[in-house]
């Protein structure tokens, strides 16, 4: 029973050790949290497709993947981490790539726990057509509990579960303060007709972040010479190993390793950052490794929790 107990406990600690956070990060002005790098599966190691952009502590999130606000809260000083810029409560401007469900199922999280936990102005969302509409209709199902908050025994402000939700139609700068300037730019998702990349300029970094796409000149066009891309991929090797249809659905949806490697090989970044990952099998190494096949710079595969 101890042998027993003693295995079970070598391998917990290196479970912890292998998904422990990593900081890769080379400023103190911008940093890149990675708070999900998962995709529609449900990986218990990859919570859902979202990131923070984090300027001078103020945080700015893309998309709303389940466990972002979990995610998020983890790296803040109120349960152990260093990003005072991910407090949960000043959590305040978001940006949505298109509205699959894996990128908007921890909307409702967004919206509400901030506020409980004391935001105190509106949230301000900028989203593709069908934001507005969908903030309405969450806003309306958690009409009771916002209620309940406001008007029971519990201490509420009548301001932070409030979404100003702003739709953007046209490629360009959506959203300009003193951090950061965002720039939208369509993408090739299939046919779903809203789907967007952004790229965030700050004091320091250019970041770009494809959300989800098969390649395109778009992004060709607005990761040139970028800090960090974070780009979305699949393996090729798991994809070899797909049905016909599964074929055709993921070669017009998604990137592969070896179509990111050509992307990159074009626009040359200082950095790829891996994220909504389907690895099918794949290993982190044999994901870079196919990548390297194309393009020889460097490629990290995102992990949650990671800082760049």
């Amino acid at each position: 029973m101890k042998i027993k107990s003693a295995v079970l406990l070598f391998f917990f600690c290196g479970l912890i050790k292998a998904y422990a956070q990593r900081d890769f990060s080379d400023s103190d002005t911008t940093r890149l949290v990675i708070l999900g790098s998962g995709n529609p599966n449900p990986s218990p190691s990859q919570s859902g497709c979202s990131l923070a952009i984090v300027v001078f502590d103020t945080p700015y999130i893309i998309d709303f993947g389940p466990g972002l606000i979990r995610k998020a809260a983890a790296m803040s000083p109120a349960f152990g981490g260093k990003i005072k810029g991910l407090e949960v409560k000043n959590i305040k401007r978001a940006f949505l790539t298109h509205l699959h469900s894996d990128h908007t199922t921890g909307y409702p999280d967004l919206i509400l726990t901030p506020w409980v936990m004391g935001r105190d102005e509106p949230l301000e969302v900028y989203g593709p057509e069908g934001i507005n509409k969908m903030t309405e209709n969450i806003l309306d199902a958690y009409r009771e509990d916002i209620s309940y908050r406001l008007y029971g025994s519990e201490p509420a402000n009548n301001q932070g579960w409030r979404v100003n939700s702003h739709e953007f139609i046209k490629e360009g700068v959506i959203y300009k303060d003193k951090n950061i300037k965002v720039e939208a730019f369509p993408v090739p998702h299939g046919t779903w007709p809203n789907s967007w990349g952004f790229r965030f300029t700050t004091p320091d970094k250019i970041i770009v972040i494809s959300g989800d796409t098969r390649p395109s000149e778009k992004i060709t066009e607005y990761a040139k010479d970028a800090d960090i891309l974070v780009h979305e991929v699949y393996s090729k090797k798991g994809f070899d190993t797909k049905s016909e249809s599964w074929k055709a659905y993921h070669s017009e949806q998604h990137t592969s390793t070896y179509e990111l490697g050509e992307i990159a090989a074009k626009t040359n970044p200082q950095l790829i950052v891996l994220y909504h990952i389907l690895f099918w099998g794949a290993s982190e190494q044999e994901l870079t490794d196919e990548i390297a096949t194309k393009y020889k710079g460097k490629v990290n595969a995102g992990r949650d929790l990671d800082v760049y």
